[in-house]
């Protein structure tokens, strides 16, 4: 069976007309003008009229750096608030499901709950890889969203081509790439895949390599038809004004961006060369990502020492598959000679 998009919508969310704002109503073309139309106070202050609502300058740069068209482009408050929308869209409270593949990032599970819709989780095999036999078999007619993190937080690594490729095509519902560190990967972003798969959703982010965590901005990549639906129900100005000039800035440097990618890169080069040989790590995985997971003695002793030492990493030893593992962000190269300082004093 082929999918179709029309089979998965919300059936609320097919007859619903968007909020109209004044701003959809009348855009700008730079002319001289007097707004009169928004009920905005009119003393200028830099913020006291509305944004675009849909953040064309922003996404006129992003379009052209990604290779796509902006109508395959909604912006969020976050990657969170991008997600939410998939779970408003198309899956019906009490009634549909989703699938996550544990460990993985933690809001898919949230957001589930919080829409009131079941969450399957199909655990990831023991070299942290897709089961997509166990995926497909937990799949049923009720079954809308998959949701993958590739790379994936917080192993690491990045999935098979292959098992997601066999998902695309076998699932009738929508597969989510959440590509939040696809820059610092050698992988090619599933972006390119676009037009071959009328049911992949890419969602990427400003909070990692762009370095703009601070600001919470979130893409989500789709179809045209998708994206118009997300666009139906995402609140009329859900990217604030701030948010909107300072992110346009930071993504027209984009040689600064890469410049910090690349000087991150080789930090976590040389963390590689010298955690192994610490005498209480006994794995550090392989990573795609700005982090790696390092398996440890005992991850809780370890983890309080280096607070007592004024490193801050992320426990993840709760998570499943993940038992005795530490977390380590790559920081600025003052930062990880300190972490490295501080793991070759312990005992």
């Amino acid at each position: 069976m082929k999918f179709n998009l029309e089979n998965i919508i919300r059936e609320n969310v097919k007859g619903l007309k968007p909020y109209s704002s004044a701003r959809d109503e009348y855009v700008s073309d730079g002319s001289e003008m007097v707004f009169l139309d928004a009920n905005e106070n009119p003393f200028d202050n830099g913020v006291n009229r509305y944004p675009d609502p849909q953040q064309r300058g922003l996404k006129t740069v992003l379009a052209e750096q990604k290779k796509l068209d902006q109508r395959n482009i909604l912006l969020g408050n976050g990657s969170d608030e991008v997600l939410d929308l998939l779970f408003r869209a198309f899956c019906e409270p009490k009634t549909d499901n989703i699938i996550t593949l544990p460990p993985t990032y933690g809001m898919y599970k949230v957001l589930a709950g919080t829409n009131d819709i079941e969450n399957r989780e199909v655990l990831l095999t023991t070299d942290f890889q897709l089961n997509v036999d166990s995926i497909l078999k937990q799949v049923d007619s009720y079954t809308k969203l998959i949701f993958i993190c590739s790379p994936n937080n917080p192993t690491g690594n990045s999935f098979d081509e292959a098992s997601i490729l066999k998902l695309l095509k076998s699932f009738t519902g929508l597969v989510i790439i959440d590509e939040a560190y696809i820059d610092f990967s050698e992988q090619t972003s599933w972006v390119s895949r676009l037009k071959e798969f009328p049911n992949l959703v890419v969602t990427q982010t400003l909070s990692k390599a762009y370095g703009m965590a601070g600001i919470r901005l979130g893409i989500c990549i789709a179809s045209e038809a998708i994206i118009s639906v997300l666009n139906k129900i995402k609140p009329p100005y859900n990217v604030n004004e701030l948010t909107q000039a300072y992110a346009l800035k930071r993504v027209a440097n984009i040689l600064r961006i890469q410049s910090e990618v690349t000087e991150l890169l080789e930090q976590k080069r040389l963390l590689l060369q010298v955690l192994p040989k610490v005498s209480f790590v006994k794995k550090v995985y392989p990573s795609d990502a700005n982090f790696l997971l390092v398996k440890v003695d005992d991850a809780d002793k370890r983890y309080e020492q280096l607070l007592k030492k004024g490193v801050v990493v992320r426990n993840r030893s709760s998570q499943p598959l993940c038992e005795n593992t530490l977390r380590l962000t790559i920081g600025t190269s003052e930062e990880n000679i300190k972490l490295v300082t501080a793991l070759k004093n312990l005992s």
